[in-house]
């Protein structure tokens, strides 16, 4: 059961007095000192009160504040009124004095330690002793010169007393102006090097770190990878500050990508995902440090990939209108039944009340994404009845911080799941769409598609396809958009008779439907009813049959799936031609399509401007429109070839309009898997106009030319069946004996032959001489000399001469026609 802490946008400060109580009545001779002149062989007496240093931590009370961390003393009155007396005598000042000149550089080492000790010590009085400190110029340097001794007991109170300098706003920039940070650097890459002095260091990091110049000096150096490092550290004492550190540079954003290229995403996942209980303080920071790099969106992805989903803080009062089932026969959380097993009641009727008991627990084998799913839902409904569910120290967070930004938190997967989709049950609105938002966010994987079906998600997101939220459709289509890539998943939304609610939203005037919705809704129903996919179910395959009896071959639905063929985009316009092509299949409604003006949305398709337009140069935007142009042709093609099987259509039809448009793309830039269907279409056109399609027809010349010749050149080039690589070669001989026209110019262009020369060396037999004849008459045009030695071919035609074997005559004719 996992709490939630909402995101902060104020950065984390250490706790700077959480230190090593001061020795008790720590005595140092001031009389010898005042005597002798030598005044680094003796040691001063400063006393200190005698007390104990606790801290106290404001934790966030989902305003969004940082943690505050103040020293309280417990004391005798003996002693508050010795401490009252040293702050306020001068007499102290004169110690403080003293004991800056032994950090002076001629001064022993012996004596600048017990000096910054002493200091380190002094400076737990709060406020007024580090202002008693500062008011010497140079103090700073003096003690940041200590960073480079080999003691590290020196190192330790001199970071120490740097920690509680730089928790002043006012002296934070001295700190960074002395060098702090690269002394700093040097002394956290030495080998070994004591936690306590790791500590020290990086909570006065942390305490620079708040100021954004500083912070962009910090990342800059490199101590950054050795603070991502730290957070596996054993030690709570250095894990804990370097995460904070980590958390204020994230708050920069153009920290992120550094950060992230370090590896800092898993380590920091792990305190919150790992078995083991971690401390408030360095989970809390760790989940602020991942909230602020979630704000990229590929951020965001690789967070969920280390199992941690962006969960939304709601408030505690939206829970209220949480109603658990109190007394129901038990069932998974997608709403299976488990199977009553046992049937003989109990003595004292303890079956009737503990429903388990009729279970046989033998009989019931639950994978694991079930489990996890009964798992996570016990564990969120628990909180939300007992009004724990967003508590964290005590305080309750309202769901938006006090700028008004709504909150988020990050869950393990498996109770962020659960608590999306009870949240899905709730009244409040907002938090519906905002629930759906993250599930749609998260279904990145078919592992978390496949954990919220189990969960129970897909039920509750059909059911709101109807709700009167706008901003709740959108978002709910939005989910069952992303969670319908998964094939299985797929068949849970069809069986929850997500059909009816999606057409009905689409067939909504445009005014009412916005183009984002209405490309979702698409998307989902295209993978629902695709053509090309096969349903395991033969009950869904039935459920699907009779919706598309009643509400698939609506006239307004149809409409709507023709303008989309009319204006919308290459990607939408392939989703809605394969649409129609699935409703055409399954039940030929030939009068409502022509009603609907099909005619006019294919001739749309057949005229996008990617087709027309003659570019130069390839780029990556002119591939892509090409590939998306290329996918609608094609569907729209086979659709129109199952019109034309209709005699009604074709007497409505302008098959000559169709010929030219196709003709056009046929000899278009398109990819070639793309000109399968148009090739189809087009034949099938010109054998309804009874016209003679032999070899010197131009529709079959272009045909061959446009797709068969590239598409067996591609066989014979990608193929690893030698079968398919032989009958692709001979076929190409047996069209280029019969003299097509320009057909030989088609195999060079197409890169036919450096293909050709490689079956030479590898192919079988008859590859081998059905491939010595096709180049054999490429080499009856000059233009391809070049080409076909470049490609190698002299050296295995000689080879192959040699050989004697029953093709070498072949291969000798063609290198007689070789300028060798």
């Amino acid at each position: 059961m996992c709490s939630t802490i909402p995101t902060t946008h104020l950065k984390f400060k250490p706790p700077n007095y959480f230190l090593k109580p001061p020795l008790h009545n720590h005595q140092i001779p001031v009389e010898k000192f005042a005597k002798t002149p030598n005044a680094h062989h003796h040691c001063i007496r400063l006393r200190c009160c005698k007390f104990s240093l606790l801290t106290t931590r404001a934790s966030s009370d989902g305003s969004g504040q940082a943690e505050i961390f103040s020293a309280k003393k417990v004391s005798s009155p003996s002693d508050v009124e010795t401490m009252k007396e040293i702050s306020s005598s001068s007499s102290n000042d004169g110690y403080v004095s003293l004991f800056i000149r032994m950090l002076g550089l001629d001064k022993d080492p012996q004596d600048r330690e017990q000096a910054v000790v002493a200091l380190w010590k002094y400076s737990l009085g709060g406020k007024q002793c580090i202002d008693n400190i500062m008011k010497y110029h140079g103090t700073v340097n003096l003690i940041v010169n200590l960073l480079k001794s080999d003691s590290d007991s020196a190192c330790e109170a001199a970071s120490g007393l740097l920690r509680a300098i730089s928790s002043i706003n006012l002296y934070r920039d001295f700190v960074a102006e002395s060098g702090a940070i690269e002394e700093m650097t040097a002394l956290l890459t030495r080998s070994a090097l004591s936690s306590d002095v790791k500590e020290q260091t990086i909570c006065t990091l942390w305490n620079l770190s708040v100021d954004e110049k500083l912070s962009a000096r910090i990342t800059n150096s490199e101590i950054l990878p050795l603070l991502i490092d730290y957070l596996e550290d054993e030690d709570m004492r250095v894990k804990e500050p370097a995460a904070g550190v980590l958390a204020n540079l994230t708050l920069t954003q153009s920290n992120h990508n550094l950060i992230v290229e370090l590896g800092v995403i898993p380590k920091l996942a792990k305190l919150l995902t790992a078995d083991v209980e971690e401390s408030k303080v360095v989970r809390k920071v760790a989940r602020n440090a991942l909230l602020e790099l979630a704000k990229d969106e590929y951020n965001k992805i690789l967070i969920m990939e280390e199992g941690l989903v962006l969960v939304p803080l709601i408030g505690a009062a939206a829970y209220k209108s949480f109603r658990p089932a109190l007394y129901s026969w038990p069932s998974l959380p997608d709403g299976t039944k488990i199977e009553q097993s046992s049937k003989i009641p109990s003595r004292y009727g303890a079956s009737e009340l503990l429903l388990g008991l009729n279970i046989d627990t033998k009989d019931v084998d639950l994978e694991e994404a079930k489990k996890n799913a009964v798992i996570g839902r016990t564990q969120q409904q628990f909180l939300a009845r007992i009004g724990a569910i967003e508590i964290e120290d005590g305080s309750k967070s309202d769901g938006e911080s006090s700028s008004g930004q709504r909150l988020t938190t990050l869950l393990p997967w498996v109770d962020a799941v659960a608590r999306l989709v009870l949240i899905l049950g709730l009244e409040d609105e907002s938090a519906i769409a905002r629930a759906a938002e993250s599930i749609s966010d998260a279904s990145i994987s078919e592992h978390m598609r496949v954990s919220f079906k189990e969960a129970g998600a897909i039920k509750h997101l059909v059911q709101l396809i109807n709700h009167p939220s706008e901003a709740v459709r959108l978002a709910v289509v939005r989910a069952l958009d992303r969670l319908s890539i998964s094939n299985h998943v797929c068949q849970t939304i069809e069986a929850e008779g997500v059909l009816n609610p999606l057409v009905n939203l689409l067939k909504q005037s445009n005014s009412e439907t916005s183009h984002s919705l209405t490309s979702m809704i698409i998307d989902i129903l295209a993978r629902i009813l695709d053509p090309s996919r096969e349903m395991a179910s033969s009950e869904l395959t039935s459920s699907r049959q009779t919706n598309a009896e009643g509400i698939l071959v609506d006239s307004t639905f149809l409409s709507c799936l023709v303008d989309i063929l009319k204006a919308s985009n290459p990607n939408l316009q392939t989703k809605a031609a394969s649409i129609l092509d699935f409703i055409f299949t399954n039940e030929p409604c030939i009068e409502k399509l022509i009603s609907s003006d099909i005619q006019s949305g294919l001739e749309a398709v057949f005229q996008q401007k990617s087709l027309i337009a003659e570019t130069e140069y390839d780029t990556e935007v002119n591939i892509l429109e090409l590939e998306e142009a290329g996918a609608a042709v094609s569907a729209s093609s086979r659709l129109l070839t199952k019109l034309l099987d209709h005699q009604q259509f074709r007497q409505t039809v302008n098959s000559y309009n169709f010929t030219q448009l196709l003709r056009a793309i046929l000899s278009s830039r398109i990819p070639l898997q793309f000109k399968n269907w148009v090739a189809a279409c087009l034949v099938k056109l010109g054998s309804l106009s009874n016209r003679h399609l032999d070899i010197e027809d131009p529709i079959n010349m272009e045909v061959t030319l446009y797709e068969t010749i590239p598409r067996l050149i591609q066989q014979i080039k990608g193929s690893l069946s030698p079968q398919v690589q032989e009958a692709a070669v001979v076929e190409l001989q047996r069209i280029i004996s019969q003299g097509v026209v320009d057909s030989t110019r088609a195999v060079a262009s197409e890169g036919g032959i450096f293909v050709l020369v490689e079956v030479l060396g590898n192919g079988s037999s008859k590859a081998v001489e059905a491939s010595l004849g096709v180049l054999y008459n490429l080499s009856m045009d000059e233009e391809n000399h070049a080409a076909i030695i470049a490609a190698g071919a002299v050296p295995v035609l000689r080879k192959l001469v040699n050989s004697q074997k029953p093709e070498w005559m072949l291969a000798l004719r063609l290198l007689r026609n070789l300028p060798t």
